[in-house]
């Protein structure tokens, strides 16, 4: 239970933007590796996806490349 309660709370925390981009990629990388990242509310995996597809996490679900996500706006 405990592993599932820090998902929880940074859940919350990633949707109250309190996150920061490390953080952000941390929480994307969990999410992709226990495959949650694609049953969660279609946010989480287009986002997922984003993050992929940019390079900055892999299929996997390991962190790659940290980028500031201001860049990737641009």
């Amino acid at each position: 239970m405990g592993r599932m309660k820090d998902i929880t709370i940074d859940l919350v925390s990633f949707e109250l933007g309190e996150l920061d981009d490390a953080e952000t990629l941390d929480l994307f990388a969990t999410l992709i590796k226990s495959g949650m990242a694609w049953s969660l509310q279609g946010t989480y995996g287009r986002t997922a996806r984003r993050l992929i597809d940019a390079g900055l996490i892999t299929e996997d679900g390991e962190v790659v490349y940290s980028l500031d996500f201001e860049e990737l706006a641009a």
